[in-house]
């Protein structure tokens, strides 16, 4: 039996199933988890063992030595003891606005719509990802990400990021709401 929020409880013999979004990050060049990775997926873990029904959709292509974000994070799942059939994948997507697009996608192919969603990406990241996920229909909440900014960062390159981010979530969201009207 698929789990979907409208399922109710007394069918399934638990309560409704909560989605958790895990946004990727670039991998080593040797196919190894880097330590934003490895962070954003330990941050879903803990949160979700806190929920009655977690169900983990990770997102993420851009391939390292034949492996995917999602690949990746899915075993980091499976050695958390997360369920193989608590995971979702979508090895399309090479940026953010492609893991919305994808995740809403495989979201309503999966039962769910307008749900309510958490999300686990790094600190610097989880505005974009809040905002487009919002522009794209879904109610949506943080994850608690309690870990520091990986490496040493000068306030130069600190600033390029938060302009990065700036620029790309204004890119992103026009991106999402024009998605939204041709679809």
């Amino acid at each position: 039996m698929m789990l979907t929020p409208e399922t109710p409880a007394s069918k399934t013999n638990g309560p409704a199933v909560t989605p958790i979004i895990i946004f990727g990050a670039a991998l080593r060049p040797d196919g190894t988890p880097s330590p934003a990775l490895l962070h954003r997926v330990l941050a879903a873990v803990q949160f979700g063992a806190r929920q009655n029904a977690p169900l983990y959709l990770v997102t993420g292509d851009v391939p390292r030595h034949g492996l995917t974000e999602a690949s990746v994070m899915r075993r980091l799942l499976l050695e958390a003891g997360i369920s193989p059939e608590a995971i979702l994948e979508d090895h399309a997507a090479t940026d953010t606005f492609d893991s919305v697009v994808n995740c809403t996608k495989i979201l309503k192919e999966q039962g769910f719509d307008g749900h309510n969603l958490a999300l686990t990406t790094s600190t610097y990241h989880l505005p974009r990802c809040l905002l487009l996920m919002r522009l794209a229909g879904w109610r949506v909440r943080a994850v608690p990400f309690p870990f520091p900014v990986t490496g040493r960062e000068s306030i130069f390159r600190t600033g390029l990021r938060i302009g990065h981010e700036l620029i790309a979530s204004l890119w992103d969201a026009l991106l999402v709401l024009c998605w939204r009207i041709v679809r």
